[in-house]
């Protein structure tokens, strides 16, 4: 039977792909076929969607580059003002009906969102139509990760966003802590907060690393308190 998870952060920049990558080598270890999707990809670099790139590098089996990534705007900007700029509709009918394929071709499909929980995705300016990466996670379906970017401010997003999360009655799965900032102060007693107030496992503790290796990072997850 497949299985999916959707992959939110606490804000962008905080290492969404990075806990979605380790992820799928975690699946994969186990013996899985697994796929990355990232619905929605904003800043191209060098001719390539760097966060996509890594997902489907990730994965271990392919897909149509449509399916993993239906919407991919250039600039690096908020989705909801590249989709204005170039006068696309991010569709959610699109992206679930992408996931759906990808998950009928896979034990394991990891969703990665786009920037925060909260980040709309509709075109500006349309009140009576707007919807956010929330309601996309909603249209999926899926039970969510939560990566937190561990750094001064990460208590505050955190629980934020778990709060966002569950108010759309989705199910919090668990959530990663990543060490983006190596010079966090009182890193242990941010991460047991977390741990005491977050109604979910914490699935793993991924340290800062100066050169990135997911497979490495994949061994510190723990997807047996996935249940």
């Amino acid at each position: 039977m497949a299985i999916g998870f959707f992959v939110t952060g606490t804000d962008t920049g905080i290492g969404k792909t990075v806990v979605s990558c380790a992820l799928l080598h975690a699946f994969a270890a186990q013996g899985h076929t697994v796929i990355g999707m990232k619905p929605v990809a904003a800043g191209r670099e060098n001719g390539v969607w760097q966060d996509v790139e890594n997902l489907k590098a990730a994965s271990n089996i392919s897909m149509p580059q449509s399916l993993i990534n239906p919407y991919a705007f250039v600039e690096p900007v908020a989705p909801h003002i590249a989709a204005q700029q170039t006068g696309i509709t991010i569709d959610p009918e699109v992206i679930r009906q992408a996931c759906e394929q990808l998950q009928a071709a896979a034990e394991v499909t990891i969703v990665e969102g786009v920037g925060g929980f909260r980040v709309p995705l509709s075109l500006a300016g349309i009140p009576d139509c707007r919807y956010d990466t929330g309601d996309l996670a909603s249209v999926l379906g899926l039970p969510v990760i939560l990566a937190v970017g561990m750094r001064l401010g990460c208590l505050n997003h955190a629980l934020l966003t778990a709060r966002a999360i569950e108010s759309t009655g989705l199910k919090l799965a668990g959530w990663v802590a990543n060490v983006i900032d190596p010079a966090m102060l009182q890193l242990e007693i941010n991460l047991q907060t977390l741990a005491e107030w977050l109604d979910c496992p914490l699935l793993g503790v991924l340290p800062f690393q100066e050169q990135l290796d997911v497979r490495q990072l994949a061994g510190l997850i723990d997807l047996s308190r996935l249940g």
